[in-house]
């Protein structure tokens, strides 16, 4: 079982991180994307990417300093270095050996820039969403850039495990970069939702942290099993069976 999380723009390559970091597999396509990215003057990524002018700036002076080869001089894991409301809750600088092991095996994060991450692969500051309207060659975006190497390396992991079963914790926009159509595993789908105003709602916060709050639970607790992800229980969180089904796992607070 692996369970797939979204990237974040918050980035963090001050603080130390524990473990022993990993070199990502795709780094031919990254490298391949930011000679293109390169090429973009800081009004072209500001259009591209609807960002400010000061950001625009920043990122492309990282695409104009990216190195090819990751090192511990430039780069840090994404586990360590993305700092969102997912990794508010999944709170990486508390796991231990172990857990890292069991990570390393059955977490991953999606990127637009890198495709498919383990947790200790090393990172260099980056800001490239996957929606992003990147056109060059003949592909018209990074979800056809991508096509199906983020689903072959993933089916490659779980097969790797004698499992067929993925945990969507990701956005939309990044689990869009997965083809379910055809896929030969599992897809499971998880929603939290908070008590607001009289109704139980998706708030987009409490959302996003609940599912790092579920990734550190299912690393934690040594979770391989669908069954067992229904007693997370993080923060009053709980599993509502009614508004559940076989592959879609429904949650509630308040």
């Amino acid at each position: 079982m692996i369970a797939v999380v979204s990237p974040a723009k918050t980035l963090d390559f001050e603080k130390p991180f524990n473990g022993e970091p990993t070199k990502p597999r795709l780094l031919k396509a990254t490298n391949e994307l930011v000679s293109v990215l390169r090429e973009k003057t800081p009004d072209d990524l500001k259009d591209m990417m609807g960002i400010s002018d000061s950001l625009a700036e920043l990122n492309a002076d990282r695409f104009r300093n990216f190195k090819k080869t990751p090192s511990a001089h430039n780069s840090k894991p994404g586990l360590y270095a993305f700092q969102g409301d997912v990794y508010q809750g999944l709170e990486a600088d508390t796991f231990n050996e172990t857990d890292l092991s069991f990570a390393q095996d059955h977490f991953r994060i999606l990127s637009g820039l890198y495709g498919l991450l383990r947790p200790m692969d090393l990172i260099q500051p980056y800001r490239l969403e996957m929606g992003t309207k990147l056109a060059f060659d003949n592909y018209r975006s990074l979800y056809q850039y991508w096509d199906d190497a983020i689903l072959k390396l993933l089916l490659r992991d779980l097969k790797a495990q004698g499992d067929k079963t993925i945990i969507n914790l990701a956005s939309n926009e990044y689990f869009k970069s997965i083809n379910r159509k055809g896929v030969k595993a599992r897809i499971v789908d998880v929603e939290f939702k908070d008590f607001n105003n009289g109704e139980y709602k998706i708030v987009s916060f409490y959302a996003k942290k609940a599912r790092g709050l579920m990734s550190r639970f299912m690393i934690q607790n040594k979770i391989n099993d669908v069954e067992e992800l229904k007693s997370f229980n993080y923060e009053d969180y709980y599993f509502d069976e009614k508004a559940s089904s076989e592959n879609f796992l429904a949650f509630k607070r308040g």
